[in-house]
């Protein structure tokens, strides 16, 4: 069974391990992300998880495995619901869970999104134009500037 759970604080180091393999995926696309003199990615500041009601932290576990992690800051009357980053490990990429673990989030946060690639990543774009794509019926914009493409629409209207 696929599940998302949500971080705690006192879990903050198993994040950061996780977002290590991320990092290094995610270095194909990005050349100037190196390694620290320690071996290890920088890790991401993730103090707005703990300390701030809009910003939200899950693991995605199938069954009792940890495959993946999403971290997402939720819609204020000024913005939109927004997926910051989104990771399913490899070994289980393409198997359809990143697209129920999208669906299952679209869910829980309704109203507005957005959804933000940056142009080199080819696979997030196709993951995330063609789920909004099939997901909305074709009703969503597509913008690109500065390298980045980013969709937006209304969960409310989903599939």
């Amino acid at each position: 069974m696929l599940t998302l759970q949500e971080v705690q604080e006192c879990q903050e180091e198993v994040l950061h391990n996780m977002m290590q393999f991320y990092i290094y995926e995610f270095s194909k696309y990005i050349p100037s992300i190196r390694l620290d003199n320690n071996g290890l990615y920088k890790p991401f500041k993730l103090d707005n998880y703990w300390n701030n009601d809009t910003f939200h932290a899950f693991f995605i576990n199938l069954d009792s495995e940890l495959i993946g992690f999403v971290l997402m800051n939720s819609a204020t009357e000024s913005n939109r619901n927004t997926i910051l980053e989104f990771y399913i490990m490899a070994k289980h990429s393409g198997n359809g869970f990143g697209k129920e673990i999208a669906k299952k989030m679209f869910t829980m946060f309704p109203g507005e999104w957005e959804i933000t690639q940056i142009e080199n990543n080819k696979p997030a774009r196709s993951f995330w134009k063609g789920l909004i794509k099939e997901l909305s019926n074709d009703n969503f914009k597509e913008n690109y500037k500065d390298g980045k493409y980013t969709q937006t629409f209304s969960s409310d209207s989903l599939n």
